[in-house]
């Protein structure tokens, strides 16, 4: 063989150079095992080096045991650097003759020939060696070059086919061993928990060995390991661009530094690629190389890797390195190319799945998921029966109202942790989450990941459009249709090649909400252009081009378009008319009237037709009659390909119900005489209810700056001015009418209001209408520092619009805040807004459609507090509860409206009954803490019941604390209960090892009080205030002026939170100093992590004192710290008992008594507690 090629040996490197990143180091194991890519490695400098003094085997040289076993042979088919070992590794240099080819020569070495030759040249006794010189003298058959390459290409098929066989057979053992282990498990964990390990194996196995053919990778455990692993991803996909060389260490280094996320938003932006392609580049030499991370045109194949890992060490940081040890282990990660994508945090079912949410938050907050993990888009967390997921977002924006479950396409709950597995985190649907089902909101800068039934919606569009069918999909108002239809319009674009544009159709009406703008802040990273047509001739110019994209217009311009602007002898008309087209039409009810959809038809005779709607025309309320014109929704669209119903939504959490209120004159003899509710007599009582008995509607409760909004809607524009004068005398004090000094107190500027019409109402109203307008522009302009005139009505309204819906930082303020809005038909669909919680409707019952719509404003996820949309009428009582009746059975497909509609003679009932049931498990406060464990989970049960019902009591306007009395409970009375119950809780959650006694009962340990209120100053509001000054939404450009504005707003907030809480205020005082001090300060990084360490800090720092005054074990007294309640030391004796008096006495020049000793070291820990430590753990 030496006579035909060059074969060589390698130096011995030593231990301290190996490295766990780099060239790989490779060793006998390593060819035995086929492992080209090692398992040591050396840097790359210290590769250059031992290259040059022994050379370095390449691409199709041979590589073969020395040592281990002898023999064993390799072909290198790649550029990628690698080391031998020396004396264990030697290899063939078959790249450098033109006489022997290197596959066949690896087949020689298999051969009985050889394998002889091998054994007999192999010196030494049980640890056989095959050394350089045997190596160099073996014998070789060698036919032809020709004849080689049919050899070796012949053997290297066999082997590839034994390979595959082998691979079949073990995945069929595997699946077999899965099945196995399923069903045994399935049977032993019956009636008990599963340990969270059994969990994470079984989540493992079904991702590796069921549908969804992930690799399961044991060897990933730290970011060295990550970061090795998408490295040699990146190579093999790149391996053209990169001309067959590997990255160097400095180059590779760029590539991480371009991985360094400063927020997963800014990660989504990057995920969106360049035409589905998501790229790092890199710049070497002259030349700038664009590398491919991931395609998303692969998904389920190409060069897409699917990865999985589990227990991933994330180490402490330096930033740590003053706080206690947070070495943290993650469960379970999908990778995708190498890239950490979907991150999984498991319970077993002895813990709330809410768990995994607090644990995810906090370690965002401690700075985990950074570097490598900074990637990450989604979140799943499970305790096995229930299982959630959610987008990535910061420690401060992650809130539980952004948690969605599964549902299947019928709308049924898939909750179990395999099945949702098999659902969505299998190949490829797991891809499609993220490439496909996630959206960048810009003008709110988080992540949106779509939930199950808008996924299921927009496949349902898909499959219909390759069939060449049109349709409606019927998702209740409030469910996120606009987006939706956004992705269902953009992925017509992106999948269906037949279609040349995708158009989105919205009215004249509807170009002032938010439609146009949430589209264009959708798309703004997208694939895709999403062009607004600025007039009919951008229309045509737009539909002309070859471009395909998304349209955002108007039913008029197009209407003008094909009526006066194309004529049949021009050159485009053709082109135009024989365009593939979708339309997709949101509030497709009343968008397109069948009229205006035929002639379009007519027309566009090549389109399908995708209509979006919450209220569909049924035939209890279709078009108008118009010749033979379709009336419903189905006889003009279609089949409805996706259904989900108000009562579906509010199942499932996705909206709230409504709690209705009539609050009209009684017993009229005609509720629709007009002028009973024209005077102004009338107008005063419907403010008062607005003002003065809507405390708990606009949620004062919360606190300033988390107030909610409410909407009052008239018949007419100018009664709409009217009530807006109205208020303003109201406010000035200039009628009988006065404001209670209970809302002054939370809201000295209450209520700042604003009144709003559409463009067309506008410009339809009268000079003095205008007029009245401009007025209110003024009002508007000298509360919030704008500048609008009258002709700027457009952008007046998109700013209270988007003033109103509170997306952006600044408006999270309450100096940026209105309480109550004025409208006619403007913002009463397709606006949304959650904060909004009331509408109060002073005309008369709409239809069912439009009733429905304008409910629906109110009736968005937004906090806890806000459990219903709330709903007030004040005109025909009798006949507004019929048609809201009607309106609610008709579009909850026929269902019972009990979880829909809540209303007083409902509820207050049900309120007695919940405080006689916790006076039977409780009869007063005090006797609580002497109940067996079982009799307070039964107090707890009850507690919950009774405080969701008193809050809903105190949100009707008829409520009034004077009817506490009647009821026989105090507010005093409440407060020590929610004491009690607060221990209670942490009793159960701390002292409960059967998991199924917490089921029994019922008890939510993640149950948040909603009747409790003290208008305190919201903890996190002011963390989240402070993070907008260190991370501003969106921009870095904020003048001085508006930061420093920005700093004394929040100071003003501190000084609030001073009176209740010294210790807290101070802390944020000093670290706003800092943050005005220098702009740079804390920038990027999580203001709770960092005030919640300062209040760490202070917490060691005074438990370390106390201990070395008093000698006292430090572990006992800080978990009497972390675990004081109600004035209760829970660890008392066990302090008592390590108490070292001797010690004490010895370092004391007046040392106390023993005897005093004792009483007087345990009344000063209360007293410590007390005063030092619970300010700064209670928030």
């Amino acid at each position: 063989m030496g006579k035909v090629c060059e074969v060589k040996d390698s130096a011995r490197i030593p231990n301290s150079e190996w490295k766990e990143a780099g060239v790989p180091y490779i060793r006998a194991s390593d060819i035995t095992n086929e492992n080209l890519n090692g398992t040591l490695f050396i840097s790359q400098e210290r590769y250059e080096f031992y290259r040059n003094k022994t050379g370095a085997p390449t691409k199709n040289d041979v590589l073969f045991n020395g040592g281990g076993e002898i023999g064993k042979s390799l072909l290198i088919t790649d550029k990628k650097p690698i080391y031998v070992q020396g004396g264990a590794v030697l290899y063939a240099r078959t790249s450098m003759t033109n006489e022997l080819v290197g596959q066949y020569l690896k087949t020689y070495f298999e051969t009985n020939l050889a394998r002889s030759y091998i054994d007999a040249a192999s010196a030494g006794g049980t640890m056989k060696h095959f050394t350089l010189k045997p190596s160099q003298n073996m014998p070789i058959l060698m036919p032809i070059v020709d004849e080689q390459k049919k050899i070796g290409a012949y053997f290297h098929k066999i082997d590839n086919l034994i390979t595959l066989h082998q691979r079949k057979y073990i995945y069929t053992k595997n699946t077999i061993k899965y099945t196995e282990i399923h069903i045994t498990i399935t049977k032993e964990m019956k009636n008990m928990p599963e340990l969270e390990s059994m969990i994470e194996k079984k989540l493992i196995d079904q991702l590796v060995y069921g549908d969804s053919q992930w690799v399961y990778r044991e060897d990933l455990k730290t970011e060295s390991d990550l970061w090795a692993n998408f490295r040699y991803i990146l190579e093999q996909n790149n391996k053209e661009r990169l001309n067959g060389e590997h990255l160097s260490d400095s180059e590779f280094e760029q590539v991480k530094n371009q991985l360094q996320f400063s927020s997963f938003y800014k990660a989504g932006e990057w995920l969106v690629g360049e035409n589905g392609k998501v790229q790092v580049h890199v710049q070497r030499d002259t030349e700038r190389l664009h590398l491919v991370v991931m395609n998303h045109e692969h998904i389920a194949g190409g060069s897409s890797v699917y990865e999985v890992i589990n227990q991933y060490s994330a180490l402490k940081t330096d930033d740590d390195s003053k706080l206690p040890a947070r070495d943290r282990r993650f469960d379970v990660t999908l990778l995708i190319n190498g890239l950490p994508m979907i991150h999984i945090e498991l319970k077993n079912k002895q813990h709330s799945y809410m768990d995994g949410f607090r644990q995810i938050k906090k370690y965002i907050g401690e700075g985990k998921f950074t570097g490598i993990f900074s990637a990450v888009q989604m979140f799943v967390i499970s305790n096995g029966v229930n299982t959630k997921y959610f987008s990535a977002a910061s420690d401060t924006e992650l809130k539980p109202k952004f948690i969605s479950g599964w549902l299947d396409k019928e709308n049924n709950q898939v909750s179990d942790y395999i099945d949702f597995a098999k659902c969505v985190l299998k190949i490829p649907e797991s891809h499609e989450m993220i490439a496909r089902y996630t959206v960048l909101d810009e003008e709110a800068k988080r992540l949106i990941l779509l939930r199950p039934y808008q996924i299921h919606a927009i496949e349902s569009i898909r499959e219909a459009s390759k069939n060449g069918k049109s349709g409606f999909v019927w998702h209740t108002t409030g469910s996120g249709k606009t987006l939706t239809s956004y992705k269902a319009t953009r992925n017509l674009i992106m999948d269906i090649p037949s279609i040349n544009k995708a158009i989105f159709l919205i009215d004249r009406k509807d170009l002032d909400t938010q439609t146009t703008m949430a589209f264009k802040a959708y798309a703004n990273n997208d694939l895709i252009d999403v062009d607004q047509t600025d007039n009919v001739n951008d229309l045509k110019k737009k539909l002309k081009s070859d471009d395909r994209q998304v349209i955002v217009t108007t039913i008029q311009k197009l209407q003008i378009l094909i009526a006066k602007r194309l004529k049949e002898e021009a050159p485009e008309y053709n082109k135009i008319r024989n365009l593939k087209i979708a339309f997709v039409v949101d509030e497709c009810h009343r968008a397109v009237t069948p009229g205006t959809k035929r002639e379009l038809e007519k027309f566009f005779g090549n389109s399908l037709w995708f209509g979006f709607t919450g209220t569909p025309r049924f035939k209890e309320n279709p078009f108008p009659q118009m010749g033979d014109l379709p009336r419903t929704t189905k006889e003009l669209y279609g089949e409805c390909l996706h259904k989900y119903t108000i009562q579906n939504a509010i199942h499932d959490g996705a909206v709230l119900g409504f709690q209705v209120e009539h609050n009209s004159p009684k017993h009229m003899a005609d509720e629709t005489d007009s002028s009973v509710y024209e005077t102004e007599a009338h107008m005063l009582k419907v403010l008062d209810i607005i003002l003065n008995k809507s405390y708990h509607k606009f949620g004062l409760q919360n606190g300033k700056g988390e107030t909610y909004e409410g909407m009052l809607t008239t018949s007419s524009i100018q009664q709409a001015q009217r009530y807006y004068e109205l208020l303003l005398r109201v406010k000035n004090g200039e009628t009988s009418l006065k404001i209670d000094e209970r809302i002054k107190q939370v809201l000295p500027d209450f209520p700042k209001f604003a009144i709003t019409y559409s463009v067309t109402e506008n410009k339809e109203g009268s000079q003095v209408n205008q007029e009245k307008m401009q007025i209110s522009i003024d009002e508007y302009n000298r509360m919030f520092n704008t500048k609008y005139e009258l002709s700027q009505i457009q952008s007046y309204n998109d700013n209270l619009n988007k003033r109103l819906a509170r997306k952006a930082g600044k408006y999270k303020r309450r100096s940026e805040q209105l309480d109550l809005v004025i409208v006619v038909d403007r913002l009463l669909t397709g606006f949304d807004a959650p904060c909004m919680s009331t509408i109060f409707i002073d005309r008369q019952p709409m239809g069912p459609h439009d009733l429905i719509q304008a409910f629906s404003r109110t009736n968005r996820i937004f906090d806890k507090n806000k459990a219903y949309g709330q709903i007030v009428t004040f005109q025909a009582p009798k006949l507004f509860k019929k048609c809201v009746d009607d309106a609610v059975k008709l579009y909850s497909a026929g269902g019972t409206n009990s979880s829909i509609l809540a209303e007083w003679d409902e509820i207050e009932p049900a309120f007695r009954k919940a405080l006689a049931a916790l006076r039977v498990s409780a009869e007063t406060p005090s006797e609580i803490p002497n109940m067996s464990l079982k009799e307070k989970k039964i107090f707890a049960k009850m507690f919950q019941t009774f405080d969701r019902l008193f809050a809903q009591l105190k949100s009707f306007t008829q409520y009034d604390d004077s009817m506490l009395e009647v009821y026989g409970i105090t507010e005093e009375e409440y407060d020590d209960y929610v004491a009690h119950y607060k221990n209670v809780i942490e009793e159960i959650k701390s002292g409960n090892d059967d998991p199924q006694k917490i089921i029994e009962t019922e008890v939510d340990p993640d149950y948040e009080l909603m009747a409790y209120s003290n208008v305190k100053i919201d903890y996190e509001y002011i963390i989240n205030l402070i993070q907008n000054i260190v991370t501003p939404d969106g921009s870095d450009d904020v003048t001085p002026e508006e930061r420093q504005k920005k700093i004394n707003e929040v100071r003003q907030y501190v000084d609030e939170l001073r009176k209740e809480n010294p210790k807290v205020a101070d802390l944020m005082s000093n670290l706003i100093t800092e943050i005005e001090a220098d702009e740079n300060k804390y920038k990027g990084q999580s203001i709770l992590n960092i005030v919640e360490n300062m209040k760490h800090d202070c917490i060691e720092r005074v438990i370390s004192e106390f201990c070395i005054i008093w000698h006292a074990s430090k572990d006992d007294v800080m978990y009497a710290a972390t675990h004081y309640r109600n004035g209760e030391i829970p660890n008392e004796s066990a302090i008592k008992m390590t108490l070292d008096y001797t010690s004490y006495k010895r370092a004391q020049e007046s040392a106390l008594p023993k005897f005093k000793y004792y009483a007087k070291c345990m009344a000063e820990l209360k007293r410590t507690l007390e005063e030092e430590i619970k300010p700064l753990i209670t928030r």
